[in-house]
């Protein structure tokens, strides 16, 4: 919940921003754009409103086709020679046994669920308001009756008619009200004030009328419903406030311009005379969902202004105006990825798949009822087969599988060297019994003793840790939690799709790591052969609270063909170990003709 609330507040930020944008935009082009067009560009703004909620990139919404996404590792070097060489020493049989140790969830969200209170309370205010002005456009609606006066009701008829609308939109009379209003979304009515229909002359409510069915034509209604809503899940925001302020006028200015259009220009005046008339009576209107002909004091002088100013568009004035419309939503459109939480969210990988070679397979059967995902690269085809692509680019603990890159880090900084990575046991007694010995990197990896590789990062420190994961783009590159434990459940997140290209990309030392190094972890990783190809890989479990909730098991394969890389990952409240994660992945292997198992 922090995570979402602190995303949604920068999330804000960048909506004052558009809506900055957007008011510099109308004041600059407010000559080209036309009235409709100024209205509608508001439109835009409330759809960027809706990328904070939503539960995928926005890019991919708007952009599926550019690379908005991080792309840290280059995914196309089939040529490239391997940094690694063949190695004959004998294989453990060990390998599968992937020891952890349990950690306690000890992670508070207070902050978060503060934010996430404050701002639904913040709601509270602006939803009772919405909800009282429906109670009284109820009463309003029962106390109000069909309008009997057969003058007004034949000009009522008359104005349907020269706006072509067929739709049955009752007309109501009623004391309630001090200016005319149109109400209602899917069964809209027309309420005029007894006051307004006793003391106008015919061509003034004829005015009136055909400004709320422009309203009607427009579905002004649903604009004012979409504000509404914005208002109230926005609260917080006074960019936003303003923001729909300018809207509602915009739309009134619009709704003017196209009474306008149908009127002569004769008229022009008298239209202004009664809006001086009647629009003042109210400041605003006084329901959601609605629109009509109250104004506030400012907005009343800017749609007298333009009324006054009002010239029938020519069709180079149109042309401009979309032009200017066009340059206007592009700007904003190109901000929507940075919208997104879910964009700004680092839980989940922003990988450009789409311009991949890659099938998407049905490997649901192998799991077992086991939620996770399967990526699998094969690197002389430039081919990617993935299982479940949500899971494939959702990161979490890397645990044990995190050890490659722990160990590389230690060889390039010099606290091991390939001849000699020996430490030394302390004496420490552990759960588990390979791990009460001395180590050397290769029965570290196999065993998946902790105690090495904490060792290793004591020496190496936070900050060259920190340097390090930056330097080959390793997940989130978040190491905030104890350094003895931030890839166990903690800080530090990968998923599925990350950890295969960077198996391809240290393959084919895109690092530029000294390459006995990168042999050296290769040695350590060496698990398996079946004659034809060898196995090479890292099993990891996390284990929180004494349950098992995160089973990985990452490689690859080498083959005469080129190697083939590979990440599973399978998720549960209990069972779910890199043990069984290799098992699954090892059948999957097979049936795809991989790695066969001995």
């Amino acid at each position: 919940m922090t995570d979402f609330m602190i995303r949604f507040i920068l999330s804000n930020l960048l909506i004052a921003g558009l809506a900055g944008i957007l008011l510099l935009a109308r004041r600059l082009f407010c000559r080209v754009l036309s009235e409709r067009m100024q209205y509608r560009l508001w439109f835009l703004f409330l759809a960027l409103l809706i990328l904070p909620f939503l539960p995928f990139p926005a890019s991919g919404l708007f952009f599926p086709f550019f690379p908005f996404g991080r792309s840290d590792v280059a995914l196309t070097d089939a040529g490239k020679e391997p940094a690694w060489q063949p190695v004959q020493e004998g294989f453990s049989s060990e390998w599968m046994d992937d020891f952890t140790l349990s950690v306690s969830n000890h992670t508070s969200d207070h902050f978060g669920w503060i934010l996430f209170t404050i701002w639904i309370i913040g709601m509270l205010l602006p939803l009772f308001f919405t909800l009282s002005s429906l109670r009284r456009l109820g009463r309003l609606k029962r106390s109000a009756l069909p309008l009997q006066d057969p003058d007004i009701r034949d000009l009522y008829k008359n104005c349907l008619e020269e706006m072509h609308i067929a739709k049955n939109i009752p007309l109501f009379s009623t004391a309630f009200l001090k200016t005319p209003l149109i109400v209602g979304i899917f069964k809209p009515a027309i309420y005029m004030p007894i006051a307004v229909i006793r003391e106008c002359r015919p061509m003034e409510i004829r005015y009136m009328l055909l400004h709320e069915l422009e309203h009607y034509r427009h579905k002004d209604g649903i604009a004012g419903g979409l504000m509404a809503l914005a208002g109230i899940l926005y609260w917080l925001n006074p960019a936003v406030r303003f923001a729909l302020k300018e809207m509602r006028g915009d739309r009134e200015i619009a709704c003017d311009a196209s009474v306008l259009k149908r009127l002569d220009p004769t008229a022009y005046e008298e239209y202004g005379c009664t809006l001086l008339n009647f629009a003042a009576r109210s400041s605003h209107s006084p329901f959601p969902f609605s629109a009509g002909l109250g104004a506030g004091k400012k907005l009343l002088e800017r749609r007298i202004l333009h009324i006054a100013a009002y010239e029938r568009p020519s069709f180079n004035k149109k042309i401009k105006s979309g032009a200017a419309f066009l340059l206007t939503a592009l700007l904003l459109l190109l901000t929507a990825p940075g919208l997104s939480a879910y964009g700004s969210d680092d839980s989940h990988y922003h990988w450009q798949y789409a311009r991949e070679n890659l099938t998407i397979a049905d490997l649901s059967a192998a799991f077992n009822g086991y939620d996770g995902s399967f990526v699998l690269y094969d690197l002389a085809a430039d081919r990617w087969t993935v299982y479940n692509m949500d899971q494939a680019l959702t990161r979490s603990a890397p645990d044990s599988t995190y050890k490659i890159y722990d160990a590389l880090f230690a060889l390039e900084e010099g606290v091991i060297t390939p001849q000699d990575s020996l430490i030394r046991w302390d004496g420490t007694n552990y759960p588990f019994g390979t791990w009460n010995t001395d180590q050397t990197l290769r029965s570290a990896m196999t065993g998946s003793v902790n105690w090495y590789f904490q060792t290793l990062d004591a020496q190496m420190g936070r900050s060259v840790l920190t340097s390090r994961i930056r330097e080959i783009g390793y997940g989130n590159g978040d190491i905030s939690g104890s350094l003895s434990s931030y890839w166990l459940e903690s800080s530090l997140q990968i998923s599925p799709a990350e950890q295969v290209l960077l198996l391809k990309s240290m393959y084919t030392n895109d690092f530029d790591f000294q390459p006995e190094n990168i042999q050296a972890v290769k040695d350590a990783l060496r698990l398996d052969t079946d004659g034809s190809a060898t196995l090479y890989g890292k099993t990891g479990t996390g284990q929180v609270d004494g349950l098992d909730v995160n089973g990985w098991f990452v490689g690859f394969v080498e083959r005469a063909e080129g190697p083939s890389f590979f990440a599973l990952r399978i998720a549960s409240r209990k069972d779910a170990t890199g043990s069984q994660a290799a098992q699954i992945t090892l059948s999957l292997l097979d049936e795809m003709d991989i790695f066969h198992t001995p």
